[in-house]
């Protein structure tokens, strides 16, 4: 019986479905470096259909994106909502795509804190922290000014492919008929 998993990432296609949590980081990031000791020139595809999850497994993952040296292709393939929209606005440019039918959502990051003041303080602060940590980060990916990735990200802010496209989350939809296999050709 063929493990059609292992067979698809013989391919350089990588999936990155369900929540984003440190199991599925330490997943991402082990097949991306069995890819990267290949030593091929061929492209990463990492394929996302995601609600997010946790932003630190999510960073984890970001940051083995944005250290590989060959390119990285992205393909939001129902949704990336949250850290999964970063994901997928992180791909090489160019090479940002979804489905006609992919929904994309930003918001800030999420986060409680309980305890002592002091603790609720200082959790508060992380969190402003990393808020605008991913600000900036998709200010660099989509180009869209501070101004409005602060405006758009105050709250839960859903895009269609197409409003995907004119943001600068991906760079094109593929089209009907186009198949999964031409797209990362």
């Amino acid at each position: 019986m063929v493990d059609i998993y292992s067979h698809l990432l013989d391919h350089n296609l990588i999936f990155l479905t369900g929540e984003i949590d440190d199991e599925m980081a330490e997943t991402v990031i082990a097949q991306r470096l069995y890819l990267e000791s290949l030593d091929t020139e061929d492209d990463i595809h990492i394929l996302i259909n995601s609600p997010g999850g946790l932003v630190t497994a999510g960073f984890a993952i970001y940051d083995a994106m944005q250290c590989i040296s060959c390119n990285i292709s992205t393909l939001c393939m129902g949704q990336a909502a949250s850290m999964a929209a970063v994901l997928l606005a992180a791909g090489t440019p160019g090479k940002r795509l979804a489905f006609p039918d992919a929904r994309m959502m930003i918001h800030q990051p999420l986060g409680g804190a309980e305890g002592q003041a002091s603790d609720v303080e200082i959790r508060a602060k992380e969190i402003g922290r990393v808020k605008r940590h991913l600000n900036q980060i998709q200010v660099q990916h989509t180009g869209q000014p501070m101004e409005i990735i602060e405006r758009d990200s105050d709250r839960d802010f859903y895009l269609d492919a197409e409003e995907s496209v004119e943001y600068g989350l991906i760079d094109r939809i593929i089209n009907p008929g186009e198949g999964l296999i031409k797209w990362n050709k």
